[in-house]
């Protein structure tokens, strides 16, 4: 973007010295005196140097070189941001022993802290992603509606987006409501204009019904995170079930909603997250399921590791992510939780907050991408 910047900078000096230059030379050829010519010169090169230092105060001219400008950017940042997506998920961790270390604790996550951060990569730097402070998260999603449905994972990852935008009290107050089994949660928060639900829709049929309910009423939210797998496996166990499931939902949504299944959309480019009429679409991925730590027999014999990969490839097959023509963005939960590792899990099913909260500001840095915003 700098260089085409300056790149545009030169070519505008270039043709002032020109017309400097052979304006005058040209009017000798018409035979005037000396002293015209040079008084002109002198005028010409006087008119384009106010005129140059008094074009910002001119709105007119200002906004038409301001377009131009923004114009030659947007060239340059759609080519990247395609790139800078692929790279959300290079995630690293350090998992260490607390300093709290509880020896009665054994194999328990809670005695290991967790940080991540991106990727030291110079391709993945260059995208400039912002691990967003609670204001910066505030402001991003001012005045939205967001919605995420889906099973204990998106409800945790509520809970997660709650704990980033509320203080500690506030949260230990929503923590028992949202927690309550196979329920659905409503919360506004009046100081930034956020409307947040959560909706229990464990299969993937839960989640096409909603979305006929969106269509039904022409009314979407401004995000909205859907996930679905862990109690098909369980209580299903068929793969190629789940994937025309799957299926049924990619049509609905690409039918039914206002989105293009492209990434983005011209709406998408022109205004904040809630300013968008189309919602921005996110598929909360399964985590990596360590068999040895499930809770139950039935949860160790039904989602093995054979089972889990056959699930994993029913949704690349459905086409419902983004990357394979489908509608969402995924967020790889899978991916960021094996990288984390066995000390990030109790139960070898559900991860502890960091892994949430790594993926929550891989979302945010998706909807900036989306919406060509820098905070």
């Amino acid at each position: 973007m700098k260089f085409s910047t300056m790149f545009g900078a030169v070519q505008l000096g270039l043709f002032a010295a020109c017309v400097v230059l052979f304006v005058p030379m040209g009017m000798a050829g018409w035979h005037l005196s000396r002293n015209k010519v040079l008084f002109f010169s002198g005028a010409l090169f006087i008119t384009l140097a106010v005129g140059v230092h008094l074009t910002p105060y001119f709105p007119s001219v200002s906004d038409f070189m301001s377009s131009v400008k923004s114009s030659n950017d947007d060239v340059v940042f759609v080519e990247d941001r395609g790139l800078c997506v692929s790279l959300l998920h290079e995630i690293t961790w350090e998992v260490m022993p607390s300093k709290v270390f509880d020896p009665l604790l054994r194999n328990n996550s809670l005695n290991y802290d967790k940080f991540w951060s991106w990727s030291r990569l110079n391709s993945v730097s260059e995208c400039e992603f912002q691990r967003l402070k609670r204001k910066d998260v505030m402001d991003l999603l001012n005045g939205s509606w967001v919605m995420i449905v889906g099973d204990s994972q998106a409800r945790i990852f509520t809970l997660s987006l709650l704990s980033l935008v509320l203080d500690s009290e506030r949260v230990e107050s929503v923590r028992s409501f949202l927690f309550k089994r196979h329920s659905d949660y409503h919360i506004d928060i009046d100081e930034m204009g956020l409307k947040l639900d959560f909706i229990w829709a464990p299969y993937p049929n839960n989640l096409t019904d909603l979305v006929m309910k969106f269509k039904k009423k022409h009314l979407y939210p401004d995000v909205l995170v859907m996930g679905s797998g862990l109690w098909h496996m369980l209580h299903i166990t068929n793969a190629s079930d789940y994937g025309g499931l799957l299926g049924l939902l990619r049509n609905s949504v690409t039918s039914m909603l206002p989105v293009s299944p492209k990434f983005g959309n011209d709406e998408a480019a022109m205004g904040s997250v809630s300013s968008v009429r189309s919602p921005h679409l996110f598929w909360l991925g399964m985590p990596t399921l360590i068999n040895s730590m499930l809770n139950t027999q039935e949860k160790r014999v039904k989602m093995n590791d054979v089972m889990q990969g056959e699930y994993e490839r029913e949704v690349r097959k459905s086409g419902i992510l983004r990357e394979f023509g489908g509608p969402f963005q995924l967020l790889d939960i899978g991916s960021l939780s094996l990288n984390c590792g066995i000390k990030c899990t109790d139960d070898g099913m559900h991860y502890d907050g960091a892994v949430y909260e790594a993926e929550l500001h891989i979302m945010f840095n998706a909807l900036l991408i989306e919406s060509h915003q820098k905070l």
